[in-house]
């Protein structure tokens, strides 16, 4: 008998699988968790929660994503990386922190899986070419190749003869644990197929498929007629494996995933594109914004939280960074938005003009510097232009766990007003502002965040001096420093980078001077430190370093004044040292 581990198994029939269920499947020793997700993808993953070790079949089942249970961890769809955990709210769970999953094939109503299987699931000709039609399942308590062997000897009528006795029977090998029989008995045939799933060493399941569907008046005829033969066969299955000596147990290799959540969320190594992707599709969404679904050339696209951005390398060689607009378990591919910029050194104009559908593009793994806190009482979200971008994710992440929430939408016209079909899913928490001066803009936010209260979260991305505004109306209002997060599209400051000081690397002792006309990031870079980036611009936060000792020039956008008054933090793209020497922490 060929390598069980090796070999592809009926795990579950399609009926397992109705909508939002979770099924408990067993194969080879192992528990397993199988789901559909709405999107008609076949999750087959360990039973088990990386937290606790809870059983992932008892949780629940949004179509998108799975929550345990016991303290709320969420697994994505497809990649099965943790999405959020409770305990953690403002925080992007690391990549590392991702379920081992295991290959999934639909096929004769049955879903195939397997430890590491080689090639396909098993083509059958009778069933490739017939109606199959399930029969019921039985349990076995004896091993696959008693039960197999069993098999050989089994018999049943065929349709339109079934209070016959004595019927003709032919047998042929199906694949590493399968048979195919065929019943004939004068004019009536009928052939089915039996596979033996491998539960545990000394457990089985026999899974039957009829090469064709019987006619709806005899169906019940039918099964009965199989349910009978078959448990006589049960029976002497399990009475030959009483008289063998115990199996060895088929013991499942867990696989430990380390769970450190003092570094979450997880940084990149450097500023590479990991991922090939294809441009899958690519529309108009709104007027001067396109989009685009990027699918996975290879490995499935790893998970994402909302908030994310993803570096587009462009064929012209130039990377931009975009926001992801996915909502929970959408990751069959990652979509942005991009507008045109008048302006455009190459790259909103090369996505608009050159790129393609199915044109082959580089990107790194998504980053995420402006995560979504997922505990709050109400979240504030405000948008302008193509700023809505990341607040579409947190918007559709809040709203599949029925938090509260508000969208406040700023654009010209309803030309400009991107994403209908996605807006369209979060009912009236959507507030759209349109055509709008400057002076009304600010009297909306203002409005918009006037009334602060325990537990609220705000966020804002958009045009610069949105910004501006929204942080002074915020501050004015009483929102606390660490309850507004907000995201530049750019940078717009005039950056100073005429100084000179040296920087002092604490774990690595270390002292590299920075000329004038060089910034810490290239000078780390230049002596062999693998820095993580994005925008290189001092809006996105990915080059942070931690600062021990020193007094620092702060020329970015994303630290808040609380975040530069404490001095502890530095972007190393842009900003430098106003004292002759910098002690980082790295």
């Amino acid at each position: 008998m060929a390598d069980a581990f090796s070999s592809w198994h009926p795990l579950a029939t399609a009926y397992d699988l109705p909508h939002r269920h979770i099924f408990h499947g067993q194969l080879l020793g192992r528990e397993l968790a199988v789901w559909r997700a709405d999107d008609n993808f076949i999750n087959v993953w360990e039973n088990r929660c990386l937290h606790r070790g809870v059983r992932l079949s008892i949780g629940t089942n949004d179509g998108a994503e799975l929550t345990c249970r016991y303290h709320g961890w969420r697994y994505a769809n497809r990649s099965a990386g943790c999405t959020y955990i409770p305990a953690h709210p403002a925080d992007a769970p690391a990549r590392t922190i991702c379920n081992r999953t295991f290959p999934a094939v639909e096929r004769y109503g049955l879903i195939w899986s397997g430890e590491n299987p080689d090639g396909q699931p098993p083509m059958v000709e009778l069933l490739e070419t017939g109606s199959p039609f399930l029969l019921r399942n039985l349990p076995v308590n004896a091993s696959a190749d008693v039960v197999l062997e069993a098999l050989r000897d089994h018999s049943f009528q065929p349709q339109g003869r079934l209070e016959g006795q004595g019927a003709d029977m032919t047998v042929a090998i199906v694949g590493d644990y399968g048979l195919a029989l065929t019943s004939t008995d004068g004019q009536a045939s009928t052939s089915a197929v039996f596979f033996v799933q491998p539960v545990a060493a000394d457990r089985s399941v026999i899974r039957c498929v009829l090469a064709e569907t019987p006619p709806q008046s005899e169906q019940l005829k039918v099964w009965r007629h199989h349910a009978d033969a078959l448990g006589k066969l049960v029976n002497r299955a399990e009475a030959t494996f009483a008289t063998l000596p115990a199996p060895a147990p088929l013991v499942a290799t867990i696989e430990e995933v380390p769970i450190d959540l003092s570094v979450m969320p997880e940084m990149a190594t450097d500023r590479r594109a990991a991922l090939r992707v294809e441009v899958s599709r690519k529309w108009t969404t709104a007027e001067g914004i396109a989009a685009f679904e990027l699918t996975s050339i290879g490995e499935p696209l790893p998970t994402f939280q909302p908030g994310a951005h993803i570096d587009l390398h462009l064929p012209n060689g130039l990377v931009r960074q975009y926001s992801l607009t996915n909502g929970p378990g959408e990751t069959a591919y990652y979509r942005i938005g991009v507008k045109l910029d008048p302006d455009s050194a190459g790259g909103s104009r090369a996505l608009h003009e050159s790129v393609r559908e199915r044109d082959v593009l580089a990107i790194s793994e998504p980053r995420n510097n402006f995560p979504l806190r997922r505990d709050a009482l109400r979240t504030l979200l405000i948008g302008g232009g193509i700023g809505v971008t990341p607040m579409l994710a947190m918007a559709q992440a809040l709203h599949v766990m029925n938090l509260n929430f508000e969208l406040h939408y700023f654009a010209q016209s309803n030309a400009h007003l991107a994403f209908e079909e996605i807006r369209n899913t979060l009912g009236n928490s959507v507030k759209v502002h349109l055509g709008l001066s400057p002076e009304q803009t600010r009297a909306e936010i203002e409005a918009a965040v006037a009334e602060f209260d325990y537990a609220n979260q705000l966020y804002v991305c958009g045009p610069g001096p949105m910004l501006e505004a929204t942080r002074e109306l915020a501050a004015a209002a009483g929102w606390p420093d660490e309850t507004v997060h907000f995201e530049y599209f750019k940078n717009t400051n005039e950056i100073d980078d005429s100084s000179q000081f040296d920087v002092a690397l604490a774990r690595s002792a270390v002292t590299l001077p920075v000329p004038s006309g060089s910034s810490i990031l290239e000078v780390l870079r230049a002596n062999g430190v693998a820095m993580p980036s994005s925008c290189e611009q001092g809006a996105c936060g990915t080059c942070t370093v931690p600062v021990i000792d020193g007094d620092i020039d702060h020329q970015d956008v994303y630290l808040n004044q609380t975040e530069r008054a404490a001095g502890d933090k530095i972007m190393t793209c842009v900003s430098r040292a106003t004292s002759t020497r910098l002690v980082l922490d790295i």
